[in-house]
């Protein structure tokens, strides 16, 4: 189901998206309407499940994660438990920052993030590759990230 959102929200959102840390006050001066009404449609919104939390961007390298890889995983059945049984694993792997379920050849790509290379390894080839039904593991290594928008162009 879709939100019914009119061109206020829609202003609401796209300043959210780019500062989630502004005021109410200061997010009604831009989207030009008072706080009290601005401060209803942001909870709206939130309890609606359009706006789904608020997170702090951290820049990972400076942080001491120097690696980031994306690993495309096929499994040898598909059927739906096995696809939740896999799914379940990848909530659990603290690596693993972002996962999806994919059409095609591979069943599953997962964003993973780690402090250096040899901590990666061990994660492909102790857990990843030996987890139950894991038929091949495709990696990526990233060289530099090129673009880091927000989520949704709005």
């Amino acid at each position: 189901m879709k939100a019914d959102l009119d061109a206020t929200d829609w202003k609401i959102l796209r300043e959210l998206q780019t500062d989630g840390r502004m005021t109410n006050v200061e997010l009604s001066r831009r989207v030009g309407i008072s706080a009290p009404p601005c401060l209803r449609r942001v909870k709206r919104l939130e309890e609606s499940g359009v706006i789904r939390g608020y997170r702090a961007l951290l820049n990972a390298p400076a942080l001491g994660y120097d690696v980031v890889a994306f690993c495309l995983v096929g499994l040898h059945r598909q059927a739906e438990g096995d696809i939740r049984a896999f799914a379940e694993l990848a909530l659990g792997w603290s690596m693993v920052r972002q996962a999806w379920m994919m059409s095609g050849e591979t069943d599953f790509l997962l964003h993973c993030v780690a402090r250096d290379l040899s901590s990666f390894q061990e994660f492909v080839l102790s857990g990843l590759t030996a987890a139950p039904n894991v038929d091949t593991v495709r990696t990526a290594l990233t060289i530099r990230q090129v673009k880091d928008e927000g989520l949704l162009a709005i």
